[in-house]
């Protein structure tokens, strides 16, 4: 009895030395100051995609291709931003009043999701970790955010997320391959329809098609479509439009989300933006 008393005062006294060299080893490792000039060739969500066709049999195989931020269409990097993470340009790693927003539905829902996730942290859990969604993962990319909006600069950190992002099913993963695949063109001739369609399906890219009549993607495409038309993005035929939806900037911060999958073990339901 004695014994097992000991252990346990040892375990107890042990444990906040292992939290602490588990805080440190986060905060160089991994090495994210490579990816300035170094693309990734494949992400931890690669992997893990790759594992998961590998359970269910199914021979799918990651379709991408490397773009520079300046062979992608303007149109779609705004309507990314728009839909995505507006504030990217303006904030450090994190939405703060976006993430209070996700923890105030969280406890409404009673479930634990904590959304609100910008650009800078879906680009650290692709490159990185799961998509698990409990604390301790949740803990590494915000330090790995961190440590990225410091090492890299904004436009990198977006060609690098617009690069890595899943865009489709079977295995579109870049805005370069998803253009191909759905338009039949390089993310450089994208059209501003084309750019709202295909921003609008990155909450779950393998759910939602762009291409298709989808109440979801109609109604988010059209709200981003308003907002760059309202922001003087893009300049609408008269007939098209007469007068810019003014509550489309209000609604794209409210519209339902659909998440990734989730990892094995979890209950919860791309990767903003």
């Amino acid at each position: 009895m004695k014994r097992k008393k000991s252990r346990l005062k040892r375990a107890i006294l042990l444990l906040p030395i292992l939290l602490m060299l588990f805080a440190a080893f986060q905060f160089v490792y991994p090495d994210v100051s490579e990816l300035k000039i170094k693309n990734p060739v494949k992400t931890a969500f690669m992997s893990y995609r790759e594992k998961e066709w590998e359970r269910e049999g199914k021979k799918y195989r990651i379709n991408q291709k490397w773009v520079p931020l300046k062979a992608i269409s303007p149109y779609l990097i705004k309507a990314v931003l728009i839909g995505e993470d507006d504030k990217f340009w303006s904030h450090e790693g994190f939405d703060y009043e976006a993430m209070q927003k996700a923890l105030e539905k969280d406890i409404k829902a009673k479930k634990f999701k904590l959304g609100g996730s910008t650009i800078s942290q879906q680009l650290s859990k692709n490159l990185y970790l799961s998509p698990s969604k409990n604390p301790l993962r949740k803990i590494r990319e915000a330090i790995i955010t961190w440590r990225m909006e410091r090492a890299l600069s904004k436009k990198r950190i977006l060609e690098l997320y617009l690069n890595v992002a899943e865009w489709g099913d079977r295995g579109i993963f870049g805005i370069e391959a998803a253009a191909r695949k759905y338009y039949g063109k390089s993310a450089a001739a994208l059209g501003p329809e084309e750019a709202s369609r295909l921003a609008s399906i990155l909450p779950n890219p393998r759910k939602f098609n762009p291409l298709g009549s989808q109440g979801y993607v109609v109604h988010r495409s059209n709200l981003i479509y308003n907002i760059m038309v309202r922001r003087g993005i893009v300049v609408p035929e008269y007939e098209e439009v007469a007068e810019p939806d003014k509550s489309a900037e209000e609604q794209i911060v409210t519209l339902p989300e659909s998440p990734l999958p989730e990892s094995p073990g979890t209950k919860e339901a791309q990767p903003k933006p």
